[in-house]
């Protein structure tokens, strides 16, 4: 089925921030931890601060006007409306690349470098024809109402997407869920996309590696078991009952706050505190994305649909990987290498993390040029 494509403006009803606004006066708080740091969650008063800032200072028109500034759509591709910002750049020679966001993210996470990737200062450095969708059920994109919108599912329809754009061949670029999804665009081989890069790459970790693992191979094996000890609470309630979790979620903007301000804090590099990094605007805004949405839930079915069973297939196609150090897998080369069998770049980065493009966005762009610079479509 061909692919319709209409211009799309977010536009809210005033009543939406009136309700909000209620909402915020008659939040009801839990008790304080009983220890000191973040070990059980968002502090209650930085909780309180937040809050404080979104009912006296927080502009939420700011947001909306950064986003609207840039060309939106809706694209239907298999009966959903697919919302993407495309920003085309004014160079001639510039190469098309699409770029996806993951969980507790949205497109917001890329606002910072879209200039820097479309229009460079230098005129050797290679520029980009800029796609950027929100995920099935985030934000602005459509929520599934029936079971099957998965990873396999999405990577095919960004490849539908890049094509309908008259983007034949085409880079790809993800971390987090984008990771999950450019990896399988590579993994599918669809003959559109010729090249990818992921700041978050997944694979297996081989026998060699678990009995013998190099220093910066036995930190990334701990790191992954303390997330999967102590931080994926929120994943598996994600991957078993979104729908349960939602409820809550929609109906509390604090609660969905904290639900996702937890995981600024924990999965960047920001010394123990979010706003060493962020700004409370840029933490509020992502928060206000899902919750004017109402995507709490939606968001969350990602997992259910592809978490458990994540799609591991081989990629042979052109791959680059940008490893930041507070990310949450960091493999080495030669982990990599069991999953992604033409790594053309490589980089492991001594600052950034989770959220690489929002954390670090110059040196984001500049992983982004080097992976795919001298390359042809």
């Amino acid at each position: 089925m061909p692919v319709s494509i209409v211009p799309f403006h977010p536009v809210f009803d005033s009543a939406q921030i009136d309700d909000l606004k209620t909402r915020l006066a008659q939040t009801r708080f839990p008790e304080a931890a009983t220890v000191d740091d973040w070990s059980q969650g968002i502090p209650l008063g930085y909780v309180r601060e937040l809050l404080a800032y979104w009912q006296s200072d927080y502009d939420w028109s700011r947001s909306t006007d950064i986003l609207n500034q840039y060309p939106q759509y809706h694209a239907e591709i298999d009966g959903l409306p697919i919302h993407f910002l495309h920003v085309k750049s004014p160079r001639a020679d510039a190469l098309p690349l699409i770029m996806t966001h993951g969980w507790p993210g949205s497109v917001l996470e890329f606002i910072d470098v879209i200039e820097l990737l479309t229009n460079p200062f230098d005129p050797a450095e290679p520029a980009f024809h800029l796609v950027i969708p929100s995920l099935p059920g985030y934000a602005f994109s459509g929520k599934p109402t029936e079971a099957g919108w998965s990873v396999e599912k999405t990577a095919d329809a960004w490849d539908q997407l890049m094509r309908a754009l008259g983007y034949d061949r085409y880079f790809a670029q993800g971390g987090d869920w984008g990771a999950v999804v450019t990896a399988t665009i590579g993994a599918q081989n669809k003959g559109g996309c010729a090249a990818i890069h992921l700041n978050m790459p997944i694979a297996q970790p081989s026998a060699e590696v678990l009995a013998s693992p190099t220093p910066y191979e036995a930190q990334s094996l701990a790191r992954l078991k303390w997330y999967r000890s102590n931080d994926n609470g929120y994943a598996i309630m994600h991957a078993t009952r979104p729908q349960t979790l939602g409820y809550g979620l929609t109906d509390s903007p604090v609660g969905q706050l904290a639900w996702i301000v937890e995981k600024f804090q924990g999965w960047s590099d920001c010394a123990g505190h979010p706003e060493n990094v962020f700004s409370k605007d840029q933490l509020l805004d992502t928060v206000m994305l899902y919750w004017m949405t109402a995507s709490a839930a939606s968001s969350a079915r990602l997992y259910w649909q592809s978490y458990l069973q994540q799609n591991m297939d081989a990629v042979s196609i052109p791959t680059g990987c940008s490893l930041f150090p507070k990310e949450l897998f960091r493999p080495s080369r030669r982990w990599a290498e069991t999953r992604f069998s033409n790594i053309t770049y490589w980089n492991e980065l001594d600052k950034g993390g989770h959220f690489a493009a929002m954390e670090q966005p110059v040196l984001f762009t500049q992983e982004i040029r080097r992976c795919f610079a001298g390359m042809t479509l």
